[in-house]
């Protein structure tokens, strides 16, 4: 079982762009949202998964992830109709010799961008970069799962 420890800001300038080493584009849709199991299908760019994950506890939670084929990914979209699909791309940044992965929202939430740090411990510290603004590690709004069910802003 693998965990996932991450913290969780938003993001105050489009800095990040010039930063990026790399973007994805990315369609998620969540099969489950109950707060003890959350499980989602993600297609990025031509590639896909299936996630589980457990409950928040802080910044940490389990989280179970497989390949499945991507064919497999849009069809549990669409025949489970999964209506709550976010959209968009996800930017790579290197700073201070960590990776941050920036989510710049489409669709209902266009306007929305969210930087996520992951981490080897919850008390691990790093350096902000320039364009990190507010944490919103504990707001469970940010939560991709309830984004999912909302609209930007909110």
């Amino acid at each position: 079982m693998a965990k996932e420890i991450e913290r969780k800001y938003l993001v105050i300038s489009d800095e990040y762009k010039k930063m990026a080493k790399k973007s994805r584009h990315i369609v998620q849709a969540y099969l489950s949202t109950a707060r003890d199991a959350t499980v989602r299908v993600r297609i990025i760019d031509e590639r896909a998964y299936i996630t589980v994950k457990g409950r928040t506890e802080g910044c940490c939670r389990d989280e179970w992830e497989y390949e499945i084929p991507a064919e497999d990914a849009r069809q549990m979209i669409a025949g489970c109709h999964l209506d709550n699909a976010i959209d968009k791309t996800r930017y790579y940044v290197d700073f201070d010799g960590r990776t941050w992965e920036i989510d710049e929202f489409a669709g209902k939430l266009a306007g929305l961008t969210v930087a996520e740090i992951e981490l080897t411990s919850a008390d691990d510290t790093f350096a902000l970069p320039s364009f990190i603004g507010k944490e919103v590690t504990d707001d469970p709004r940010y939560f991709n799962s309830v984004l999912s069910t909302l609209s930007y802003p909110f």
